[in-house]
C-alpha cells in the first residue's frame, strides 16, 4: 500500500486497484489554508460531516463513494470491499479551541494487508474500553499529534503504547500553510527516542505487510498540499 500525506488529516491510501482519501479538508484562505486534493478516490472517508477541517469532499475527483465514520453501526460494516469499524468520540471537551466539541470518530479499516487507524479529530483520552479493543489489532496509526482541540500528548503516548502499532504516521500539526495554532510535528518528536524516527524526504511511502517493523516506529512524511 502507498500512503500520501495531503495535509492536515488527509491521507491517500492506494493498492493498484483501489484508492482511498481519508478526512478532506475545506481548501483555501478561507477554509484550512490548505491546497485542493485534486486526485480522484474510491472512497473518502470522513471522521464527521460538520468539520470544514476534515468532512469537504468537493475538490475530490472521480465519483468516489463518501461515508461518514459516524454513521456507521458500533460494530462496523463493509462499503466496497473495505471493512470499517468506527469508534465514536468527540472534539476537547476542555473547550480548548473555544467552541463547543463536535462528535467525530476514530476508523479503522483494512487496505492492502494492511489494518489501519486514522484518528479522526479525537479531543480526549481514547476510552479504556477502545484501547483494549485496539490493541494489537493495528498496523498503521495515523496520530494526531498537534494537542490543542485534540488529544493531548500524554495520553496519545498512553494510546500508542496501549495499541502498539507497528508504525505511527504523525498528522493534524502545525503547517505555515494552515490557519490553526497549534503545536509541531516536533514537539512530538522530542518525545520519542531518536531511534524511532524516520523521516522520509517526501510526501509517499510504500508499506508491504511483510515489512512491519517489530516494535513501533515514527514515520514523517512531509506534507504535499
Amino acid at each position: 500500500m502507498k500512503i500520501t500525506f495531503y495535509a492536515h488529516a488527509s491521507f491517500r491510501l492506494e493498492t493498484p486497484t483501489f484508492v482511498i482519501i481519508t478526512d478532506p479538508y475545506t481548501p483555501g484562505r478561507g477554509g484550512s489554508g490548505f491546497k485542493p486534493i485534486d486526485e480522484p478516490a474510491d472512497l473518502v472517508l470522513m471522521s464527521s460531516a460538520t468539520d470544514r477541517f476534515h468532512s469537504d469532499p468537493s475538490h475530490i475527483l472521480g465519483d468516489p463513494t463518501v461515508v461518514n465514520a459516524m454513521d456507521l453501526p458500533r460494530g462496523g460494516d463493509t462499503v466496497r470491499g473495505v471493512h470499517i469499524k468506527p469508534f465514536p468520540t468527540s472534539e476537547s471537551l476542555t473547550f480548548d479551541f473555544g467552541r463547543d466539541p463536535d462528535a467525530n470518530a476514530m476508523s479503522l479499516f483494512s487496505l492492502g494487508g494492511l489494518r489501519v487507524l486514522h484518528m479522526g479529530d479525537v479531543g480526549n483520552a481514547i476510552d479504556a474500553a477502545d484501547l483494549r479493543d485496539l490493541a494489537g489489532t493495528v498496523d498503521i496509526m495515523l496520530a494526531l499529534v498537534g494537542a490543542h482541540a485534540t488529544i493531548g500528548l500524554d495520553d496519545l503516548d498512553a494510546a500508542i503504547a496501549a495499541i502498539a502499532p507497528k508504525i505511527v504516521i504523525p498528522m493534524h500539526y502545525w503547517s505555515p500553510d494552515g490557519v490553526l495554532a497549534i503545536e509541531p510535528v516536533e514537539t512530538f518528536l522530542s518525545r520519542h527516542p531518536a531511534s524511532t524516527v524516520q523521516r522520509i524526504e517526501g510526501s509517499s511511502i510504500t508499506i508491504e505487510p511483510g515489512s512491519l517493523p517489530a516494535t513501533t516506529q515514527i514515520v514523517v512524511l512531509r506534507e504535499s498540499r
